[in-house]
């Protein structure tokens, strides 16, 4: 191979690459604003921080959405994922059940896993319980921005998934979407480059 010619493949592997960025930005983007009102089994309500025996408002906004579903009946149940970080005393999962109950959700229309630490366990976790309640369908819910990657992780774990965004995310000035966008874009890029070695 000469000098050139590998200069040439050089540079088209990274003008590829750049191309492939910009694609994956515009898909997280555009995706986040998708929202599919389905009538579904369960909402799964992806995890985010607690704080002692209070949701965080990033988890307090996902808790609302599912309750909101809940009530209008396009979900029949929830199941509200997340473990314990480090020195917490209550899980992510338990700490939102709470929450749901005071705000009228049934007790018995709960589910909760507590093993989960990142959003693909999340997901593995729920759709365990799912099988083992006879549940088919599924509404995912987080932030927007979130969404492409928690769909795209929810189809390859075998679910019947549809996205429903959370429609009040604390997320809302440029200054905090831009690293919750450019953490999302890093994760979403490192999965896909993940899948032909899982």
């Amino acid at each position: 191979m000469t000098k050139k010619l590998g200069l040439r493949l050089i540079f088209g592997i990274i003008v590829s690459f750049l191309i492939f960025i910009c694609y994956s930005a515009f898909s997280i983007l555009s995706f986040s604003v998708k929202v599919q009102l389905v009538k579904t089994d369960v909402a799964v309500v992806l995890g985010a921080a607690a704080w002692d025996q209070e949701p965080s408002p990033v988890l307090r906004e996902r808790i609302n959405h599912s309750i909101w579903l809940y009530e209008n009946d396009y979900v029949d149940k929830i199941i509200f994922t997340g473990g314990k970080g480090k020195g917490d005393k209550y899980a992510e999962s338990e700490v939102a059940r709470d929450y749901a109950i005071k705000n009228n959700v049934n007790s018995e229309d709960i589910l909760i896993e507590t093993k989960s630490k990142i959003t693909e366990e999340n997901l593995k976790y729920a759709y365990e319980i799912a099988g083992e309640q006879n549940i088919n369908t599924f509404t995912i819910v987080s932030d927007p921005m979130h969404m492409k990657r928690a769909m795209l992780m929810a189809k390859n774990t075998g679910m019947e998934a549809y996205s429903s965004p959370t429609q009040s995310s604390v997320y809302k000035t440029l200054s905090s979407k831009a690293p919750f966008f450019l953490r999302e874009l890093f994760f979403y890029i490192g999965y896909i480059l993940s899948l032909p070695f899982r």
